[in-house]
């Protein structure tokens, strides 16, 4: 952290520089690290705040509380040069993009998609829709903005919008 806030670029991070940074030896890198792509998403887990606590109540509102967390990480990555910086570096290094999509983005889509499934159980929302896509629906719209758009306002109430512009057309009929 201390040499991305002294605006050192990524490719010029080495284990070598991290250990010489800390005042220690690579080895003691290497015990906790196994090389700088899994140091790396540490290192922009650390950036981010927690997941969000999921209410349970309904599916909109764990929903609702999934994209909250997203438009709040939108808001701090606008605000913090270092998350800024280290994504728009790991997207030039297919090995790094790659570690931090396992690491990071994989689990919030599979938290997506199991809230839509127990949304499906529940008769919440229509058996038979691609669920995978279903939470790109609701997902997109937040990145659009807080990645795409950055000048573009992220109002308070945006994830509860998003959230139920979509809902409504996927509830089962009669609902």
């Amino acid at each position: 952290m201390k040499l991305l806030e002294d605006g050192v670029p990524l490719a010029e991070i080495s284990i070598e520089r991290v250990a010489r940074t800390a005042g220690v030896g690579k080895a003691t890198i290497y015990r906790r690290w196994s090389g700088r792509e899994e140091l790396f998403c540490d290192v922009l887990r650390a950036a981010e705040p927690p997941g969000p606590e999921l209410p349970g109540t309904s599916t909109r509102d764990d929903l609702i509380a999934l994209l909250e967390a997203q438009r709040r990480r939108g808001l701090a990555t606008r605000s913090s040069a270092i998350v800024h910086n280290v994504l728009a570096q790991m997207k030039s290094s297919p090995k790094l993009w790659k570690a931090y999509h396992v690491n990071v983005v994989e689990p919030q889509r599979r938290l997506t998609t199991e809230v839509l499934r127990r949304g499906q159980e529940d008769g919440e929302i229509r058996t038979g829709l691609d669920l995978e896509l279903i939470a790109d629906l609701f997902h997109g719209p937040m990145l659009v903005r807080t990645v795409m758009r950055r000048d573009a306002d992220l109002p308070d109430d945006l994830a509860e919008v998003i959230v139920d512009t979509v809902l409504e057309g996927l509830r089962p009929s009669g609902s």
